[in-house]
Protein backbone atom coordinates (compact mmCIF):
# COMPACT_ATOMS: atom_id res chain seq x y z
CA UNK A 1 0.00 0.00 0.00
CA UNK A 2 1.56 3.55 -0.97
CA UNK A 3 1.73 6.19 1.79
CA UNK A 4 0.50 9.65 0.35
CA UNK A 5 1.40 12.40 2.59
CA UNK A 6 0.02 15.89 2.12
CA UNK A 7 3.65 17.81 2.58
CA UNK A 8 1.98 21.46 3.12
CA UNK A 9 -0.43 19.67 6.09
CA UNK A 10 1.79 17.58 7.68
CA UNK A 11 2.79 18.58 11.42
CA UNK A 12 6.44 17.62 10.85
CA UNK A 13 7.61 18.54 7.60
CA UNK A 14 11.26 18.22 8.31
CA UNK A 15 10.51 14.68 9.60
CA UNK A 16 8.59 13.43 6.12
CA UNK A 17 11.25 15.33 3.60
CA UNK A 18 13.85 12.90 5.79
CA UNK A 19 11.53 10.05 5.69
CA UNK A 20 11.75 10.61 1.48
CA UNK A 21 15.04 10.86 1.74
CA UNK A 22 15.88 7.42 3.10
CA UNK A 23 13.32 5.86 1.59
CA UNK A 24 15.30 6.55 -1.64
CA UNK A 25 18.79 5.79 -0.12
CA UNK A 26 17.42 2.37 0.73
CA UNK A 27 16.55 1.71 -2.71
CA UNK A 28 12.87 2.39 -2.78
CA UNK A 29 10.68 4.74 -5.16
CA UNK A 30 9.21 8.15 -3.88
CA UNK A 31 7.15 10.00 -6.10
CA UNK A 32 8.04 13.86 -5.63
CA UNK A 33 6.88 17.41 -6.92
CA UNK A 34 8.48 19.40 -9.65
CA UNK A 35 7.80 23.08 -10.74
CA UNK A 36 6.33 20.94 -14.15
CA UNK A 37 5.09 17.54 -13.04
CA UNK A 38 4.86 14.71 -10.30
CA UNK A 39 7.79 11.94 -11.27
CA UNK A 40 8.68 8.93 -10.11
CA UNK A 41 12.32 9.12 -8.20
CA UNK A 42 14.90 6.72 -7.73
CA UNK A 43 18.33 6.32 -6.61
CA UNK A 44 20.21 5.17 -9.91
CA UNK A 45 23.19 2.81 -8.17
CA UNK A 46 20.18 0.50 -6.58
CA UNK A 47 19.62 -2.41 -9.30
CA UNK A 48 16.26 -2.58 -7.76
CA UNK A 49 15.42 1.02 -7.99
CA UNK A 50 16.99 0.85 -11.43
CA UNK A 51 14.79 -1.80 -12.68
CA UNK A 52 11.40 -0.46 -11.27
CA UNK A 53 11.97 2.99 -12.61
CA UNK A 54 13.02 1.27 -16.35
CA UNK A 55 9.26 -0.83 -15.67
CA UNK A 56 7.36 2.12 -14.98
CA UNK A 57 9.05 4.85 -18.08
CA UNK A 58 8.54 0.97 -20.31
CA UNK A 59 10.15 1.48 -23.91
CA UNK A 60 13.21 3.04 -25.13
CA UNK A 61 16.58 2.41 -23.18
CA UNK A 62 17.37 6.04 -22.36
CA UNK A 63 19.46 7.20 -19.76
CA UNK A 64 17.11 9.37 -17.05
CA UNK A 65 17.78 12.76 -16.24
CA UNK A 66 19.50 13.12 -13.01
CA UNK A 67 17.54 15.34 -10.79
CA UNK A 68 20.02 18.02 -8.74
CA UNK A 69 19.48 19.80 -5.18
CA UNK A 70 21.40 22.47 -6.48
CA UNK A 71 24.39 23.19 -9.27
CA UNK A 72 27.25 22.16 -7.47
CA UNK A 73 26.14 18.35 -7.19
CA UNK A 74 26.62 18.48 -11.30
CA UNK A 75 30.50 18.85 -10.71
CA UNK A 76 30.64 15.58 -9.40
CA UNK A 77 28.53 13.86 -12.67
CA UNK A 78 30.31 16.38 -15.32
CA UNK A 79 34.20 17.53 -13.78
CA UNK A 80 35.54 20.85 -15.36
CA UNK A 81 32.79 23.06 -16.85
CA UNK A 82 33.22 25.47 -19.55
CA UNK A 83 32.18 29.66 -18.88
CA UNK A 84 29.39 29.00 -20.67
CA UNK A 85 27.97 25.46 -19.00
CA UNK A 86 28.53 27.92 -15.45
CA UNK A 87 27.09 30.39 -16.66
CA UNK A 88 24.05 28.38 -17.49
CA UNK A 89 23.96 26.42 -14.98
CA UNK A 90 23.64 29.98 -12.44
CA UNK A 91 20.96 31.18 -14.42
CA UNK A 92 18.97 28.78 -15.69
CA UNK A 93 19.37 26.55 -12.19
CA UNK A 94 16.66 26.11 -10.24
CA UNK A 95 14.30 25.91 -12.61
CA UNK A 96 12.36 24.11 -15.72
CA UNK A 97 15.59 23.41 -17.85
CA UNK A 98 17.19 20.47 -18.55
CA UNK A 99 21.30 21.28 -20.03
CA UNK A 100 22.74 18.19 -21.60
CA UNK A 101 26.72 18.44 -20.85
CA UNK A 102 29.40 16.71 -23.35
CA UNK A 103 31.76 14.41 -20.82
CA UNK A 104 35.29 13.48 -21.65
CA UNK A 105 35.58 9.42 -21.45
CA UNK A 106 37.71 8.94 -18.89
CA UNK A 107 35.33 11.27 -16.39
CA UNK A 108 32.43 9.06 -17.63
CA UNK A 109 34.51 6.05 -16.79
CA UNK A 110 35.71 7.38 -13.72
CA UNK A 111 32.11 8.86 -12.38
CA UNK A 112 30.45 4.85 -13.39
CA UNK A 113 33.09 3.18 -11.50
CA UNK A 114 32.86 5.75 -8.53
CA UNK A 115 29.23 5.53 -8.16
CA UNK A 116 28.77 1.85 -9.01
CA UNK A 117 26.58 2.03 -11.97
CA UNK A 118 26.95 1.17 -15.62
CA UNK A 119 28.04 3.87 -17.46
CA UNK A 120 25.05 3.52 -20.11
CA UNK A 121 22.46 4.31 -17.34
CA UNK A 122 23.96 7.83 -16.86
CA UNK A 123 25.38 8.77 -20.24
CA UNK A 124 23.49 9.03 -23.24
CA UNK A 125 27.26 8.33 -25.12
CA UNK A 126 29.33 11.36 -24.84
CA UNK A 127 26.03 13.41 -22.97
CA UNK A 128 24.55 13.55 -19.77
CA UNK A 129 20.58 15.49 -18.74
CA UNK A 130 21.09 16.83 -15.88
CA UNK A 131 17.87 19.55 -13.91
CA UNK A 132 17.39 21.15 -10.65
CA UNK A 133 14.01 21.60 -10.70
CA UNK A 134 12.63 24.53 -8.78
CA UNK A 135 10.13 23.31 -6.24
CA UNK A 136 11.09 23.56 -2.69
CA UNK A 137 9.72 19.94 -1.55
CA UNK A 138 11.88 18.09 -4.40
CA UNK A 139 15.28 20.45 -3.09
CA UNK A 140 14.69 19.79 0.49
CA UNK A 141 14.50 15.71 -0.08
CA UNK A 142 17.23 15.51 -2.63
CA UNK A 143 19.78 17.26 -0.97
CA UNK A 144 19.91 14.39 2.07
CA UNK A 145 20.63 11.74 -0.89
CA UNK A 146 23.89 11.73 -1.64
CA UNK A 147 23.24 9.40 -4.54
CA UNK A 148 22.18 10.16 -8.02
CA UNK A 149 18.27 10.47 -7.72
CA UNK A 150 16.30 9.89 -11.24
CA UNK A 151 12.70 11.03 -12.28
CA UNK A 152 10.78 8.96 -14.37
CA UNK A 153 6.57 10.30 -15.59
CA UNK A 154 4.51 7.07 -15.38
CA UNK A 155 1.64 8.75 -16.75
CA UNK A 156 -1.14 6.46 -18.44
CA UNK A 157 -3.94 9.14 -17.55
CA UNK A 158 -3.83 11.70 -20.02
CA UNK A 159 -1.93 14.72 -19.97
CA UNK A 160 -3.46 15.99 -16.71
CA UNK A 161 -2.20 13.40 -14.72
CA UNK A 162 1.69 13.92 -13.78
CA UNK A 163 0.92 17.38 -12.94
CA UNK A 164 -1.92 16.48 -10.61
CA UNK A 165 -1.23 14.21 -7.84
CA UNK A 166 -4.59 13.06 -7.05
CA UNK A 167 -4.57 11.57 -10.94
CA UNK A 168 -1.10 10.50 -10.30
CA UNK A 169 -0.90 8.60 -7.02
CA UNK A 170 -3.61 5.95 -8.63
CA UNK A 171 -1.32 5.42 -11.41
CA UNK A 172 1.12 4.52 -8.91
CA UNK A 173 -0.65 3.06 -5.66
CA UNK A 174 1.04 0.00 -4.68
CA UNK A 175 3.78 0.51 -7.10
CA UNK A 176 6.00 3.18 -5.32
CA UNK A 177 6.69 3.66 -1.81
CA UNK A 178 5.57 7.28 -0.64
CA UNK A 179 4.18 9.74 -2.49
CA UNK A 180 4.58 13.25 -1.52
CA UNK A 181 1.45 15.45 -2.34
CA UNK A 182 2.41 19.06 -2.85
CA UNK A 183 -0.38 20.35 -4.73
CA UNK A 184 -1.05 20.77 -8.71
CA UNK A 185 2.10 21.69 -10.53
CA UNK A 186 2.79 25.26 -11.28
CA UNK A 187 3.71 24.73 -14.85
CA UNK A 188 1.65 22.12 -16.72
CA UNK A 189 4.33 22.70 -19.86
CA UNK A 190 7.47 20.55 -19.91
CA UNK A 191 10.63 21.47 -19.49
CA UNK A 192 13.36 22.88 -21.88
CA UNK A 193 16.01 21.01 -22.85
CA UNK A 194 19.66 22.76 -23.62
CA UNK A 195 22.45 20.96 -25.34
CA UNK A 196 25.71 23.57 -23.97
CA UNK A 197 28.28 23.34 -26.48
CA UNK A 198 31.72 25.04 -25.87
CA UNK A 199 30.90 28.52 -27.02
CA UNK A 200 27.39 28.47 -27.44
CA UNK A 201 24.17 26.92 -26.87
CA UNK A 202 21.05 24.88 -29.10
CA UNK A 203 17.74 24.34 -27.40
CA UNK A 204 16.71 20.47 -28.12
CA UNK A 205 13.16 20.69 -26.97
CA UNK A 206 11.10 23.92 -26.54
CA UNK A 207 9.18 23.56 -23.61
CA UNK A 208 7.76 26.35 -20.74
CA UNK A 209 10.90 28.32 -22.14
CA UNK A 210 11.31 29.21 -25.78
CA UNK A 211 14.78 30.84 -27.50
CA UNK A 212 13.88 33.92 -26.90
CA UNK A 213 13.58 33.68 -22.99
CA UNK A 214 16.70 31.78 -22.55
CA UNK A 215 18.19 34.72 -24.70
CA UNK A 216 16.90 36.75 -21.95
CA UNK A 217 17.24 34.67 -19.15
CA UNK A 218 21.04 33.92 -19.61
CA UNK A 219 22.04 37.93 -20.21
CA UNK A 220 23.70 39.60 -16.76
CA UNK A 221 22.53 42.54 -16.14
CA UNK A 222 24.26 45.25 -13.86
CA UNK A 223 21.67 48.35 -12.88
CA UNK A 224 24.06 51.54 -11.18
CA UNK A 225 21.45 53.51 -9.32
CA UNK A 226 21.95 57.19 -7.98
CA UNK A 227 19.54 59.69 -8.14
CA UNK A 228 19.30 62.26 -10.98
CA UNK A 229 21.09 60.09 -13.61
CA UNK A 230 23.08 62.36 -15.13
CA UNK A 231 26.50 61.90 -12.65
CA UNK A 232 27.01 59.35 -10.63
CA UNK A 233 25.24 55.97 -12.03
CA UNK A 234 26.31 56.98 -16.22
CA UNK A 235 29.53 57.58 -15.49
CA UNK A 236 29.89 54.13 -13.72
CA UNK A 237 27.93 52.79 -16.42
CA UNK A 238 30.04 54.03 -19.33
CA UNK A 239 33.27 53.02 -17.06
CA UNK A 240 31.89 49.51 -16.29
CA UNK A 241 31.56 48.98 -19.99
CA UNK A 242 34.74 50.05 -20.59
CA UNK A 243 36.22 47.68 -17.59
CA UNK A 244 34.41 44.95 -19.08
CA UNK A 245 35.17 44.78 -22.45
CA UNK A 246 38.76 45.49 -21.46
CA UNK A 247 38.95 42.19 -19.35
CA UNK A 248 37.01 40.21 -21.84
CA UNK A 249 39.53 41.49 -24.90
CA UNK A 250 36.26 42.41 -26.87
CA UNK A 251 34.70 46.21 -28.60
CA UNK A 252 32.03 46.93 -25.82
CA UNK A 253 29.50 46.37 -28.71
CA UNK A 254 30.44 42.62 -28.37
CA UNK A 255 29.21 43.01 -24.36
CA UNK A 256 25.79 41.93 -25.49
CA UNK A 257 26.50 38.74 -27.31
CA UNK A 258 29.11 37.60 -24.45
CA UNK A 259 25.49 38.27 -22.40
CA UNK A 260 26.30 41.41 -20.70
CA UNK A 261 23.96 44.33 -20.40
CA UNK A 262 25.11 47.48 -18.26
CA UNK A 263 22.71 50.02 -17.34
CA UNK A 264 21.60 53.02 -14.86
CA UNK A 265 19.01 54.57 -13.31
CA UNK A 266 18.18 57.41 -10.55
CA UNK A 267 15.83 57.44 -8.04
CA UNK A 268 14.62 60.51 -8.41
CA UNK A 269 15.46 60.71 -12.06
CA UNK A 270 13.04 62.29 -14.99
CA UNK A 271 13.47 60.90 -18.46
CA UNK A 272 15.34 62.44 -20.91
CA UNK A 273 18.12 64.41 -19.33
CA UNK A 274 21.57 64.42 -21.08
CA UNK A 275 24.61 63.57 -18.61
CA UNK A 276 26.21 66.11 -17.04
CA UNK A 277 28.90 68.22 -19.41
CA UNK A 278 32.11 67.32 -17.29
CA UNK A 279 30.79 63.63 -16.64
CA UNK A 280 31.21 63.70 -20.52
CA UNK A 281 34.14 65.04 -20.30
CA UNK A 282 35.64 63.00 -17.47
CA UNK A 283 34.59 59.68 -18.85
CA UNK A 284 36.05 60.26 -22.37
CA UNK A 285 39.43 60.28 -21.31
CA UNK A 286 38.45 56.48 -19.43
CA UNK A 287 37.36 55.20 -22.83
CA UNK A 288 34.24 55.50 -22.58
CA UNK A 289 31.02 57.57 -24.32
CA UNK A 290 28.11 59.44 -22.45
CA UNK A 291 26.86 61.62 -25.41
CA UNK A 292 24.52 59.34 -26.22
CA UNK A 293 22.97 58.77 -23.02
CA UNK A 294 19.86 60.27 -21.86
CA UNK A 295 18.33 59.43 -18.30
CA UNK A 296 15.81 57.12 -17.34
CA UNK A 297 13.68 56.50 -13.41
CA UNK A 298 14.13 53.10 -11.56
CA UNK A 299 11.45 51.26 -12.26
CA UNK A 300 10.04 47.81 -10.70
CA UNK A 301 10.71 46.45 -14.61
CA UNK A 302 14.50 47.57 -14.07
CA UNK A 303 15.33 46.17 -10.75
CA UNK A 304 13.42 42.37 -11.64
CA UNK A 305 15.97 42.68 -14.91
CA UNK A 306 19.03 43.52 -13.23
CA UNK A 307 20.74 40.63 -11.84
CA UNK A 308 23.04 42.72 -9.50
CA UNK A 309 22.59 46.44 -8.30
CA UNK A 310 24.87 48.78 -7.18
CA UNK A 311 23.99 51.93 -5.97
CA UNK A 312 25.67 55.40 -5.05
CA UNK A 313 24.52 55.39 -1.49
CA UNK A 314 22.54 53.42 1.37
CA UNK A 315 19.35 55.60 0.27
CA UNK A 316 19.64 54.69 -2.96
CA UNK A 317 19.32 50.91 -1.77
CA UNK A 318 16.97 51.90 0.47
CA UNK A 319 15.16 53.24 -2.64
CA UNK A 320 15.60 50.04 -4.43
CA UNK A 321 14.11 47.67 -1.39
CA UNK A 322 10.71 50.19 -1.37
CA UNK A 323 10.16 49.54 -4.60
CA UNK A 324 10.85 45.68 -4.59
CA UNK A 325 11.70 44.77 -1.06
CA UNK A 326 13.06 40.70 -2.30
CA UNK A 327 15.31 42.84 -4.34
CA UNK A 328 17.41 43.66 -1.10
CA UNK A 329 19.12 40.69 -1.49
CA UNK A 330 20.83 41.39 -4.81
CA UNK A 331 21.23 45.55 -3.82
CA UNK A 332 24.63 46.90 -2.34
CA UNK A 333 26.24 50.02 -2.50
CA UNK A 334 29.74 50.28 -4.84
CA UNK A 335 31.54 51.29 -1.79
CA UNK A 336 30.84 48.89 1.06
CA UNK A 337 32.26 51.84 3.82
CA UNK A 338 30.82 55.33 2.49
CA UNK A 339 28.09 56.97 0.14
CA UNK A 340 30.00 58.22 -3.25
CA UNK A 341 30.18 62.12 -3.32
CA UNK A 342 27.34 63.67 -5.96
CA UNK A 343 29.59 66.25 -8.12
CA UNK A 344 26.45 67.85 -9.10
CA UNK A 345 27.69 71.37 -9.70
CA UNK A 346 31.21 70.61 -9.15
CA UNK A 347 34.25 71.41 -11.32
CA UNK A 348 36.26 68.97 -13.46
CA UNK A 349 38.55 67.83 -11.06
CA UNK A 350 35.16 67.09 -8.61
CA UNK A 351 33.95 64.80 -11.53
CA UNK A 352 37.37 63.49 -12.47
CA UNK A 353 37.96 62.23 -8.39
CA UNK A 354 34.71 60.62 -8.33
CA UNK A 355 35.10 58.65 -11.97
CA UNK A 356 38.92 57.67 -9.91
CA UNK A 357 36.84 56.40 -7.70
CA UNK A 358 34.43 54.83 -9.59
CA UNK A 359 36.74 52.88 -11.89
CA UNK A 360 39.02 51.30 -8.78
CA UNK A 361 35.61 50.18 -7.46
CA UNK A 362 34.49 48.70 -10.68
CA UNK A 363 37.58 47.01 -10.78
CA UNK A 364 36.85 44.59 -8.18
CA UNK A 365 33.63 44.69 -7.10
CA UNK A 366 32.00 44.66 -10.50
CA UNK A 367 34.28 42.30 -12.01
CA UNK A 368 33.70 39.97 -9.35
CA UNK A 369 30.42 39.38 -9.87
CA UNK A 370 30.57 39.59 -13.84
CA UNK A 371 33.37 37.84 -14.25
CA UNK A 372 33.53 34.94 -11.81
Amino acid sequence: MTTIVDIFATSDYPREILRAAELLKNGQLVVLPTETVYGVAGVLSNPSAKQRLKDFRGTGDKPFTVHLPHADRAMQLLGPVNDLGKRMMRKLWPGPVGLIFEVPAERRSAVAKQLNVAEGDLYDGSTITLRCPDHPVASDVLQYVDQPVVLTVASNGGSDSAHRVDQFAKEVDGKVELVIDAGPSQITKPSTLVRVYDDHYEIVRTGIYDERIIERLMRTTVLFVCSGNTCRSPMAEAIARRVLSDKLNISEAELEKKGINVTSAGASAMFGARAAQPAIEVVRTMGGDLSKHRSKPLTVELIHEADVIFTMSRSHAQAVAALVPSAAEKTMTLDPSADIEDPIGGDLSLYNEVATQLKSLIEKRVTEKVLT
